[in-house]
Parts: structure tokens; sequence; C-alpha cells
């Protein structure tokens, strides 16, 4: 069995490493258009963070370890377009058209910061970072630039806001929304944040959409947004990323978003074609309804999938909780499942409350503030938010787990957890327990 693969990110290392697993006689190749795979990208990030001390550091995989598997990589080899009935995929490899035969295809061509909305944004002052080539760029430039504009409030731009202004950088954040962070927090639990990077000096400008980048005479760059615009020396675009597909041929359906409609099983509308990562919407909450939601976490765990169902369609996608957690402003914050803003758009009737929970036993012991989303009739948790001065990252995969096997509030109180007075309380922080204090609207509970 031949099996080709279009990516090699996440999504496509992980479905090629699990074929090989599960069928140790198969013929894996991987095409991936970058001259390099396995890049981390938010390396630029790791390497402002000082946690590596070069780009080459931010690798998850080498080309050689893949071949170890005998999954062959042909790398800066763009596919031009594939043919569903044939069964054949056509690309361009070191200067010329080659075409490959497969039994099994999976696309897995992850995500470029693409924004068709805003003018000029792909002016190369305008900063984008996901590969290698655009983060060596984006260095260089960030380097000799001391003031910059980050156009989108999400964990990218946030993140970059923090670790620019560490730099004494001159930062101007633009936002559509009314607060940051709007698509994994509440209002509320993101306010501690957000006070925090005004008083570290970030220009927040909310409630404003860019409708233009330019670059002036002097390679100054303006953002243009309402009636106003900010001139600096850089600007970042960390608006939502987006696939790009033209390589599809007309059997492949796709969402109006232009996204691959895909199954449980992550199999496409075409035979034998699958598709993975960034390239898909997944199923979001209760109702089943797909959404477009491009994370690291899921792209791995599609690729996995979609290895699992090459023969036949065995493995379920048990969906996307949406799960994040990250560390700027000097918060840890964490998020997984439906906010409670959102609830109002999905027809359920949730109810949510918030408690500030000490993390140990200790008179010094720090807390965190968690706000729990759960159905209000069946007490199904449905989301939960983080936010501490010290690190409880790790606890939101313990909610996560909660609410992707649909435990009810009394179940979380149950939970089995290990008490030592100096590592933990009395009760976990992630158990919700009735005596502590709660805040909440309408909570009957």
């Amino acid at each position: 069995m031949k099996v080709v693969i279009i990516g090699a990110s996440f999504a496509g290392v992980a479905a090629a490493l699990e074929v090989r697993k599960k069928q140790s006689d198969a013929e894996i190749l991987l095409l991936e258009k970058q001259t390099t795979l396995g890049y981390i990208p938010n390396g630029l990030h790791l390497y402002w963070e000082k946690k590596i001390s070069d780009l080459k550091d931010a690798y998850f995989i080498t080309q050689e370890q893949l071949e170890k598997q005998h999954i062959r990589c042909y790398l800066a080899a763009a596919v031009e377009k594939i043919h569903t009935k044939q069964k054949t995929v056509d690309y361009l490899y070191q200067e010329q058209e080659m075409t490959i035969a497969y039994d099994k295809l999976i696309i897995a061509t992850g995500s470029s910061q693409l924004s068709q909305k805003i003018t000029g944004s792909d002016n190369e002052n305008v900063l984008k970072y996901k590969r290698h080539h655009e983060a060596e760029a984006a260095l260089a430039k960030m380097e000799a630039s001391q003031s910059v504009t980050i156009i989108g409030a999400g964990q990218v731009g946030v993140e970059a806001a923090d670790l620019l202004s560490k730099q004494q950088k001159h930062v101007t954040l633009i936002e559509s929304m009314d607060y940051v962070l709007f698509k994994y927090f509440d209002q509320e639990m993101i306010q501690p944040v957000q006070q925090k990077m005004r008083e570290q000096g970030i220009d927040l400008r909310l409630n404003q959409t860019v409708s233009a980048i330019e670059t002036e005479a002097d390679q100054q760059v303006t953002v243009r947004f309402g009636n106003e615009a900010v001139m600096s020396d850089a600007a970042i675009l960390g608006v939502n990323v987006r696939p790009d597909l033209r390589f599809l041929d007309e059997h492949i359906h796709l969402h109006r978003d232009q996204t691959i409609a895909v199954d449980r099983y992550m199999q496409t509308s075409a035979k034998d074609v699958f598709a993975v990562g960034d390239c898909i919407q997944l199923a979001f909450g209760e109702d089943d309804e797909t959404v477009y939601i491009p994370l690291v976490n899921n792209a791995v765990r599609t690729g996995i999938v979609a290895a699992a169902n090459l023969i036949q369609p065995e493995v379920e996608f048990k969906g996307s909780l949406r799960t994040i957690g990250t560390h700027l402003f000097g918060y840890y914050i964490a998020s997984t499942g439906i906010t409670e803003a959102e609830s109002l758009f999905t027809g359920q009737t949730v109810k949510a409350c918030r408690q500030e929970v000490r993390l140990t036993s200790l008179p010094d012991a720090d807390t965190v503030m968690i706000k729990w989303i759960y159905d209000s009739a069946s007490h199904v948790l449905l989301g939960a938010q983080l936010i501490s001065t010290s690190n409880i990252l790790e606890k939101i995969n313990t909610v996560a787990l909660a609410i992707q096997t649909k435990q009810t509030l009394e179940d979380v109180r149950q939970k089995d957890y290990f008490f030592h007075p100096s590592f933990s309380q009395l009760i976990s922080a992630t158990n919700l327990v009735s005596w502590q204090e709660v805040r909440d609207d309408g909570n009957e509970d």
C-alpha cells in the first residue's frame, strides 16, 4: 500500500508515524513545499523567551528521524494538482513536473497567515512567522525596529505583545473585538491580563478593524483602521490563519470558508482521500457543529485518527475542546470548552460560577481563579477558564478530560487526587466544592 501525505508539519508527521506503526509494510511518502520540515510555528517566541538559542533548534523532528522509520520525505515539493479519480498527485520537484500514484492520500497542508480583507497585508514589512524562513526575516526586522503594530489580539498577537514589550519596543495592538483573547476567555476573566498590558505600556486599540496596511518611502508601515492610523517600523499579522488548497480537484467537497469537509473518520468526499490538521473543520460543543480550530493538538490528533482509518473506518475523532494554555504579562492562563459568552449562540442553557482557590495548604499559597461553565439542567461540565500568577497550566488538561468524558459537577467533586500540604490543597483546585466562595450569576448550586 502506497500512502502519500501532502504536508510535513504536525498533522502530516503524526499521520506518517502512525501509518508506519500500523502498516509496517506500507510505502509512505511525504511531500512538503517548504525546504525544511518539523518547524515549530512559534519558534520565534521561544527564541525571544530565551528558551532556545537559535531558530535552528525550533524543530520537533528531523528528516533523518523520519527516514529511519522508512518514511521518504521530498522537501521543496510543491503540489500542483490532485486527481482523485485517477488517484495521482502532480507536483513540482527540483524544477521538474512529477506525478505520483497513491493508494491512500492524506492532505495535511497546514495553514498560512492570510487576510483577503486587509489591503497590503502581503507586504514584506508585514511580518508573518509560521515558517522558518519567515521567522528569520521577522527576527532581523524586529531587531532593527523600535515600534511595532500587531494586528489581532489572539494568542499569537498577545504573546508577541508581551515579548516585544520586554524588549522595550513600543507596541500597538489592534483588535476588532472589545477585549483580547475573546475566543478562549470571558471578558471578566481576562481583565487582569488586559489591565497589566496597559500598565506595561501596550497601546491597546479595541473595537477597531484594520482595513489597509501601507509602506512609506522610508519603509515605515502605516496601519489604517476606521478614521485612524498608526505608524510604526514594522507590523505583525496575527489574524486567523487559513489553508491554501488550490490544488484540490472538484470531487473534494469544501465548506463555505474553503476548508475541506470530512467525516468523523477524517475521510473526505473522495474515496481513499483523508484530510487533517489546519485544512479542516472539527466538531466543537454538544451539537456536533463543526468550526475551524487550527491548533497543534488538533493537528496531531486528527493525523493519528486518519492513519487509523486508512483501511476501514474504525476510530472516530472525539472532537475539539479548543484547549489552550500560555504565560503572558505575568499570568498563566488556560481555557477549554465553550465560554459563557459564546454559549448564547449555541442554543444551550448554561450557568457559570467562579471560585478563587488556594493552590496549597501553606499560609503563603498562591491562588487560581477558575470559571466553570456547565449545562444548567444536567450539570454536565462544558467549559472552564483558569488564571493565576502560578503555573497552573497542567490543570486544564484534567478539566478537558472531564468535559470530554461528559462529567457533571457532582462527578468532578468526586475525582480522586493526591494530597500533600506542600503541593496541593485539602481539596484539589479542580474539585469544584460548594463550601468555597462562589461568584456567579443565578447559580442554583
